[in-house]
């Protein structure tokens, strides 16, 4: 697991679970802490955080790090997801699968980079790519559905923004913090800063609204990702042990 913080290594994880459950005809929510581990490089940390990236490679003294992909320049991210996939190739044992986990933070050539950086050669591993659109809290909203103590905070988020904070969460920005359509600041005025209110968002809200609701804010995208590439892969190991 790649991704800048834990509330991201905590959103990413909990979905890909979700999906890994509903499509995986074997397993249960209680048997997946025997099946399968989310880490950063060693077992004992959660992620690696994108900020020690160049530090960690460095460290490891990796080599092939530099120049084009495909012929061309690297877009925002590629280099640095380059070093991460890099990282986890010379770990052993080698991961079956990373999650690159990144917010757009409104540039969408970050997506562009990180396909790049898993397209630059045949990793021993499954690459999962996930961008949040603009920020992660947008993929927290896409599974917002008020109930009725949270109908007046919607409506006032509603009428302060000038636009739905849920259907239309891909107009939320990253740019500042505590701005007018900062994400954060619309998801703590939902949820009332509670963490288990998001959390609910994310295991309550059905795949299937979470897929239709996330279109615009890159969700849907990370969901059909998990389904393409973990999904196969964590089936096929299964049923070859």
């Amino acid at each position: 697991m790649v991704c800048e913080a834990r509330s991201d290594r905590d959103t990413a994880c909990a979905l890909a679970d979700r999906v890994l459950v509903e499509a995986i005809d074997w397993l249960d929510e209680a048997m997946l802490n025997t099946q399968r581990r989310w880490r950063g490089l060693t077992p004992a940390e959660p992620f690696l955080r994108w900020a020690s990236v160049k530090a960690e490679a460095t460290r490891a003294g990796l080599r092939g790090l530099f120049g084009h992909f495909g012929n061309k320049p690297g877009d925002p991210d590629a280099l640095m997801a380059r070093r991460a996939l890099l990282l986890f190739a010379n770990t052993e044992p080698k991961p079956q699968a990373v999650m690159l986990i990144r917010d757009s933070d409104a540039d969408a050539s970050r997506r562009i980079g990180l396909q790049q950086a898993r397209d630059d050669r045949s990793w021993p591993f499954e690459v999962v790519i996930g961008v949040a659109e603009p920020k992660r809290e947008c993929w927290v909203l896409a599974g917002f559905d008020a109930k009725e103590s949270e109908e007046d905070a919607l409506r006032k988020e509603e009428q302060r923004l000038s636009f739905h904070p849920v259907r239309e969460a891909h107009r939320l920005t990253a740019r500042e913090h505590g701005a007018k359509n900062d994400a954060k600041k619309a998801l703590d005025a939902l949820t009332s800063g509670r963490l288990e209110r998001e959390e609910e968002c994310l295991r309550a809200t059905s795949l299937e609204v979470l897929r239709e609701q996330g279109r615009s804010v890159g969700l849907t995208s990370f969901l059909s990702e998990v389904h393409e590439r973990l999904v196969p892969m964590m089936d096929a190991c299964k049923r070859s042990g």
